[in-house]
C-alpha cells in the first residue's frame, strides 16, 4: 500500500482535479459576483458549518459511544474537505445550479489548501492531546495539496482556454474515468483494511452516516430559509453532502500515514452516494409528478 498511497493515490487525485479543470473557465469564477448570496451561503456552510459539525459528531461518538481518537480525527478530515466532481455531477442530474456548484467546488478546493492543515491539526490536539507525536506539517501539507489539487485544476483550465475543442472531447471520457478512479480508491481503501473495517463498521457506520445526514439537513434548512432559488438550493445541498473523499484519503493515508484515520473518509464516501442518491431520486420524482 506504500506505493499506492505515495504514488498512485496522489496521481489519481491529480487526474480527478485535472478533469474538473477541463470543465472550468474564468467565467465560472466571475459568476460568483452574479449570485453572491447563494455563493456566500454555500461557502459558509462548507468552510465553517461543516467542520464544526464534524467536530461535534466526532466528539459525541468519541465521548459517549467509544469511537477511537483516530476515527474521530478521520471524521474531522472528511468534514473539512471540499466538494468533488461527484457533487457537480449530481447537481447537474438534479437540475441544480451547475454554475454555482462548480464555482463552490473550485474556490473551496483552493481555500482548502490553507484550511485543511489547521483544522486537521486542531482535531489531532482535541482527540489525541497536546503531547501526541502525530502532526500534519503545515508547510508540507499546503504544498502537497496545492500541487495535487490546485495545479491540476489550473492545468485543465489552461487546456480549456487554449484548446477548448480538445477539452470538450476529453471531458466526458475523463469524467467517467475520474468516477471509476474514485470508486476504485474507496474500494481499495476498504479492502486493504477489511478486517479492521469489519470490526468497526457498526460503530463507524452510524457516526459517518449521522454526520452526512446532519450536514445535508442543515444545508437544506439553511438554503430554504435564505430565500434563494430552488436550483441554487439543490446545488448547495449536493456540495455540502458530497465531499471529496479522495482528498480525505490522501490527507490521512499519504500525509498523516495513518491507515486507521483513512477509514472514516472511505466509509463516508460510500454512504454519501446512498444519501445523495436518495435526495436526487426525490428531486427527480418531484419533477415527474
Amino acid at each position: 500500500m506504500n506505493i499506492a498511497t505515495q504514488v498512485l493515490l496522489p496521481l489519481s487525485l491529480a487526474f480527478i482535479m485535472f478533469t474538473m479543470g477541463l470543465s472550468l473557465t474564468k467565467n465560472d469564477f466571475s459568476k460568483v459576483v452574479k449570485f453572491p448570496k447563494a455563493f456566500t451561503i454555500g461557502f459558509f456552510l462548507q468552510t465553517v458549518s461543516l467542520p464544526l459539525l464534524g467536530f461535534f459528531v466526532a466528539w459525541i461518538w468519541f465521548t459517549y459511544f467509544g469511537l477511537s481518537a483516530s476515527f474521530a480525527i478521520g471524521l474531522v478530515v472528511i468534514a473539512c474537505c471540499p466538494g468533488g466532481v461527484t457533487s457537480n455531477m449530481m447537481t447537474y442530474l438534479g437540475k441544480g445550479d451547475s454554475a454555482l456548484s462548480i464555482s463552490l467546488t473550485a474556490i473551496i478546493s483552493i481555500f482548502s489548501v490553507i484550511s485543511i492543515p489547521f483544522i486537521v491539526n486542531l482535531g489531532i490536539r482535541v482527540f489525541l492531546g497536546e503531547e501526541n507525536n502525530i502532526e500534519l506539517n503545515v508547510g508540507k501539507t499546503v504544498i502537497g495539496i496545492f500541487l495535487i489539487t490546485t495545479v491540476p485544476v489550473l492545468f485543465g483550465m489552461a487546456i480549456k482556454r487554449i484548446r477548448e475543442s480538445i477539452a470538450d472531447k476529453l471531458l466526458p471520457i475523463f469524467t467517467k474515468l475520474s468516477s471509476s478512479l474514485f470508486a476504485l480508491i474507496i474500494i481499495a481503501a476498504i479492502v486493504k483494511d477489511w478486517r479492521l473495517f469489519n470490526e468497526i463498521i457498526f460503530s463507524l457506520g452510524p457516526a459517518t452516516l449521522g454526520l452526512n445526514l446532519i450536514v445535508m439537513m442543515v444545508a437544506i434548512i439553511a438554503a430554504k430559509i435564505s430565500n434563494i432559488s430552488e436550483s441554487q438550493q439543490r446545488a448547495i445541498v449536493f456540495e455540502c453532502g458530497l465531499q471529496n473523499g479522495t482528498l480525505a484519503i490522501f490527507v490521512t493515508s499519504t500525509l498523516l500515514q495513518n491507515e486507521e484515520m483513512m477509514l472514516p473518509g472511505a466509509v463516508y464516501s460510500i454512504l454519501m452516494f446512498v444519501t445523495g442518491g436518495i435526495y436526487l431520486f426525490r428531486l427527480i420524482s418531484q419533477k415527474n409528478s
